[in-house]
């Protein structure tokens, strides 16, 4: 059965105007004006001029939980598949955060296997917070060469009282592993680096590019709208040619210390001369937002949510073009992480897309690899356990 969809707005992120597009297995064979297959058997879904999107690409996602900061009983829970799908994301990357002690990479590997197998499209990274890496084989340029859905390392943690301190030597090493696993693999080896509110913020990813040959795009730093000195920081870091990441995942209270929301601090990066193809958004989803008093210790912690990715990219729309605000969470995020069937709309490409509606801009219905995983808010996909 091919699937035919019809009146769509399609932006795949830039924006192509209404188009047909023809679904055929787990590809979209066709995206053209007035498809119409003959002689064969056709599921027609009419999108009545619902905006056609790329599913959104997470680069950072606690899928397995985490906190714990506060003790074992602020551990937060896993992702279920229903909400990022909800959430229009059908691309994730997991990853382990401040506790590799009491959560495994071999838990991590199975949580990862089994969004796969609900539809998403999920990968992780090794490591965690801490030096010397935690790996699934015992080696990390082994974990990224010979594990699928391992693309590279992290989330490391710089600039923050929860890492290991390491020196630039240390990361360099690590880099320079990531870097050459990735070479191998054809994957990227980035290494994602937790950025915490420490006055030293980048200057440890300045440092292993001032004394050594790995680029500055090897290292994909989070966590940049902290305050407004982390994003100016940041976009000079930006224009040396690296990567910035902004998490959408936010409370009131950090909001209140400083940080700004992730499509404010965009913006005022882009302002600042920040190039736009350098800059993504992540949800950190499942991680947990700590707020710690003046003595270290957490006096508050709340849960992030994947949802929040969509909700940061809905508030761009009022201020970029679509197309612009489209690329940060899907063209962007995809080309970083080396994953070139991610991220587009395209024909010859994999049939991963979002239909939403062109007023409210909710996500209605959700294809990933060919399949629907909901349907006008109905999910599709068959899940096991649930209330």
């Amino acid at each position: 059965m091919l699937t035919l969809i019809k009146n769509a707005r399609v932006f795949a992120p830039q924006d192509c105007g209404q188009l047909d597009l023809l679904v055929a297995g787990s590809q979209i064979l066709a995206m053209e004006p007035n498809l119409a297959p003959a002689g064969l058997p056709v599921e027609t879904v009419d999108a009545g001029g619902q905006w056609l999107i790329p599913g959104l690409v997470d680069s950072l996602v606690h899928i397995t939980g985490g906190g714990g900061e506060g003790g074992y009983a602020t551990r937060t829970p896993e992702l279920n598949a229903e909400d990022a799908v909800r959430a229009g994301v059908t691309t994730l990357v997991g990853v382990l955060g401040t506790d590799a002690t009491c959560r495994s990479l071999g838990e991590l590997f199975g949580k990862t296997q089994a969004l796969r197998a609900q539809g998403l499209n999920c990968y992780m990274h090794s490591g965690s917070y801490q030096l010397p890496v935690k790996t699934l084989t015992g080696d990390l340029r082994q974990d990224i060469m010979l594990i699928d859905p391992v693309l590279g390392v992290g989330e490391v943690a710089i600039a923050d009282h929860r890492g290991s301190q390491p020196s630039w030597q240390e990361l360099a090493r690590l880099a320079s592993d990531a870097r050459v696993a990735g070479m191998l693999s054809g994957k990227s080896g980035v290494v994602s680096i937790h950025v915490g509110e420490d006055e030293t913020a980048l200057q440890l990813l300045h440092d292993v590019v001032d004394n050594t040959a790995i680029p500055i795009n090897q290292f994909y730093p989070t966590h940049i709208g902290r305050s407004d000195a982390l994003i100016e920081k940041g976009v000079a870091y930006a224009k040396r040619g690296g990567y910035l990441d902004f998490t959408t995942s936010t409370t009131e209270a950090i909001l209140a210390m400083g940080e700004r929301r992730a499509a404010d601090a965009l913006m005022y990066a882009l302002e600042l001369g920040a190039p736009l193809a350098q800059m993504t958004l992540s949800s950190d989803a499942q991680g947990s937002l700590p707020h710690f008093n003046a003595a270290g210790r957490l006096d508050g912690l709340e849960v992030a949510a994947i949802g929040s990715l969509w909700d940061e990219v809905r508030s761009l729309f009022a201020r970029l073009p679509a197309e612009k605000a489209l690329a940060v969470a899907t063209l962007n995020p995809a080309r970083v992480l080396g994953l070139g069937q991610a991220g587009r709309v395209k024909a010859g490409m994999a049939a991963t897309f979002n239909l939403v509606d062109a007023e409210t801009h909710a996500v209605r219905s959700v294809m990933s690899n060919g399949k629907w995983l909901m349907r006008e808010q109905e999910l599709t996909f068959r899940r096991l356990f649930a209330e």
